[in-house]
């Protein structure tokens, strides 16, 4: 069991690791061991609350797949124990966020020094577009 929250945990059963080789610098030892992880954890059929599964979707964006399954990409450490332990580390991240709901927008209205400064910086840009018009006059 994951504590993610006071409230919210996550069966450690939900979380699938693969792992691959890693690519780039590292020698015979990336091309011998596959230490970079591959984090899947599926949304849909999580234990989460609903709320918190909507706002997971909204924050993981394109982790996510049609399939409801959330994948984490873990190979920044040379070794898979840490690269594991990163990708449990982000998704946790992940989860606190979506478990925060957000403050509701409270409708402000612009102040009349705002409102004058917009109009005034309005009358000044189309004074300067009607400057450049064309006046045959100018050509006499």
């Amino acid at each position: 069991m994951i504590e993610v929250t006071p409230s919210v945990k996550i069966e450690e059963n939900e979380i699938q690791f693969d792992f691959v080789r890693a690519a780039g610098p590292g020698g015979q030892n990336v091309n011998k061991v596959s230490t970079a992880v591959q984090l899947r954890f599926n949304v849909i059929a999580s234990t989460l609350p609903d709320e918190v599964k909507e706002r997971l979707f909204k924050i993981a964006g394109g982790r996510i797949n049609k399939n409801g399954i959330l994948m984490i990409h873990a190979r920044q450490y040379r070794t898979q124990e840490q690269n594991r332990y990163d990708a449990q580390e982000r998704l946790i991240e992940i989860i606190r966020q979506a478990t925060e709901k957000p403050k509701p927008r409270k409708a402000t209205r612009p102040s009349v020094t705002a409102r004058a400064t917009r109009v005034g910086s309005k009358k000044k840009h189309g004074e300067i577009k009607r400057l450049r018009r064309y006046n045959p006059e100018d050509w006499d």
